[in-house]
């Protein structure tokens, strides 16, 4: 048998496949094509203080190597999530992860106040990195003394692993990685979307209300395969590959590249039960390999120096 477990600060996970938040909902909307049991866990939909209606439609556009988005963090609220969406997980047998936002620094750290005591709460993500909303998000994943103060705030309201979520759309992303982990973090995400437009050249309009949106799908993967490989170097604490995932071999990419986890995001919408067959992939990899631990790959990229 291949031992998949890995670690993300104090939490352990079966394996190292997760959903991404945003695109597997608050965990139970895929009952029909997976078993959520088999995953290492699932990262909820992004939640705000207050219900958020989201952006305008049109809000999703299909390109030719992935997608844009500018859902605009349309979610149901901090007291409905308690009450409502977090009861449906209480049976099921892998790790949850909620991803939180919020317009301002107090925000983010009066919802992780709320939710960190919540026992079906095992992590907490933050996302800093969202490019479709006015006040916070990408605003605050930009600066790093901003993170610094964030990841403090939040810091202070829990002792459950604290994931920061990071932009891609930066200079130097080590730079705003190494700020989050001086500050208490336990690990982060690379990366969120990049930002991205289309126009019907027919219409002459663009593809999306909001004109500009997120990025994300194959297109993607080569750029965050580089900042994990990058956000990797500069750090101590694991660092959680995101970004065009569509297979398992995109996932072995990302391991050697120095990723303890992956989350998988775009793929949830066209198969549905794609993680799973990641994760059975990962399984014969290392089974061919003669790979005893996934944790043996991380990191394992031979560079051309060496060769």
């Amino acid at each position: 048998m291949v031992d998949l477990s890995v670690k993300i600060g104090s939490l352990k996970l079966k394996n190292p496949v997760l959903t991404a938040s945003g695109t597997f909902g608050y965990g139970r909307d895929y009952d029909d094509y997976l078993n959520i049991d088999q995953l290492g866990g699932i990262v909820t939909k992004t939640i705000t203080l207050k219900p958020r209606e989201g952006n305008p439609m049109p809000r999703i556009a299909e390109t030719p190597a992935g997608m844009l988005n500018s859902i605009g963090l349309s979610n149901v609220g901090v007291d409905a999530y308690l009450a409502e969406k977090l009861p449906k997980l209480k049976k099921i047998d892998t790790a949850v992860i909620a991803n939180v936002a919020g317009e301002t620094l107090e925000e983010y750290g009066k919802i992780v106040r709320l939710i960190q005591a919540h026992p079906r709460i095992d992590g907490i993500e933050i996302n800093i990195s969202c490019p479709n909303v006015n006040q916070g998000g990408i605003a605050f994943g930009t600066d790093p003394e901003i993170i610094a103060q964030l990841v403090r705030i939040v810091r202070q309201e829990t002792e459950k692993p604290i994931i920061i979520k990071l932009t891609p759309n930066v200079t130097d992303i080590s730079e705003v990685a190494l700020a989050a982990q001086e500050s208490g973090a336990d690990a982060v995400s690379c990366m969120n979307t990049l930002r991205g437009m289309g126009i019907d050249i027919d219409t002459k309009r663009p593809l999306l209300h909001n004109i500009v949106g997120g990025l994300s799908g194959p297109a993607v993967k080569p750029v965050a395969l580089a900042k994990v490989y990058d956000t990797v170097q500069a750090l101590r604490i694991p660092v959680i590959g995101i970004g065009g995932i569509m297979t398992w071999k995109d996932a072995v990419e990302f391991f050697l590249a120095g990723a303890t986890a992956i989350q998988v995001g775009t793929l949830n919408f066209v198969d549905p039960s794609g993680s799973i067959k990641i994760i059975n992939g990962l399984k014969s990899y290392c089974m061919e390999k003669q790979i005893d631990k996934i944790t043996d790959l991380i990191g394992g990229m031979i560079e051309s120096a060496k060769f």
